[in-house]
């Protein structure tokens, strides 16, 4: 391998390790503060992070794979990682829709929204330069573990999204379902990365026999 296109791989690389990282930190501090706050889009988002990781660990064991020039298409790791991942993503769908539609007909609400706010802006930011970074990185290697990273990074954002704004309006209007609409939409985009995973096992397990 050339050495210029090693040190992308490098980069990617280390882009994977920093969304790992990020993403587990993310989780904890987000779970500690939905629970303390009683709010479920955070809680939710937190448990959501930590499947990130996982699914970003995946990837990594592909780049290492592309690395070190592997030639088998897939490993047993990978397969497992894509399937710990959207199982992860359809119990947490599951999850949320249930504890969402509970809040709503006992009427609870989050005790506060702040640390919601300062988090989703903290994840938008460092999602959106790693997005950036890899989908650089991954287009000038035209690899699609890296791209699919960065999509993924995307996602992360829309998420973070959700957060932000159901996080805002209840703290300026204090409409008390909106946490619970609010994990809804979290539900939406795991759902939707639940089945995009089984999809890359089904095509990463098709590729295999082929080979």
């Amino acid at each position: 391998m050339e050495i210029s296109k090693r040190k992308l791989f490098q980069t990617g690389f280390a882009l994977s390790i920093v969304t790992i990282l990020f993403n587990i930190i993310e989780g904890c501090v987000s779970i500690y503060f939905g629970y303390s706050d009683k709010a479920l889009t955070l809680f939710g988002f937190g448990f959501d992070s930590f499947i990130e990781a996982v699914s970003a660990a995946g990837i990594l064991i592909m780049i290492i794979r592309i690395m070190n020039n592997t030639e088998r298409k897939s490993y047993n790791a990978e397969i497992l990682a894509l399937k710990i991942t959207g199982s992860g993503f359809y119990i947490l769908s599951v999850g949320l829709i249930i504890s969402s539609f509970l809040n709503i007909y006992l009427g609870k609400h989050p005790e506060s929204t702040f640390s919601g706010v300062v988090i989703s802006i903290i994840s938008i930011s460092i999602m959106y330069v790693l997005m950036k970074l890899k989908m650089l990185t991954g287009t000038r290697l035209s690899c699609k573990p890296i791209i699919s990273d960065a999509n993924c990074s995307k996602v992360c954002i829309y998420m973070s999204l959700v957060l932000l704004i159901s996080s805002l309006i209840y703290s300026v209007s204090g409409f008390k379902y909106i946490d619970s609409i609010g994990a809804l939409g979290i539900v939406y985009f795991s759902y939707k990365e639940g089945k995009e995973a089984f999809e890359k096992v089904i095509e990463t397990s098709s590729t295999d026999l082929n080979l």
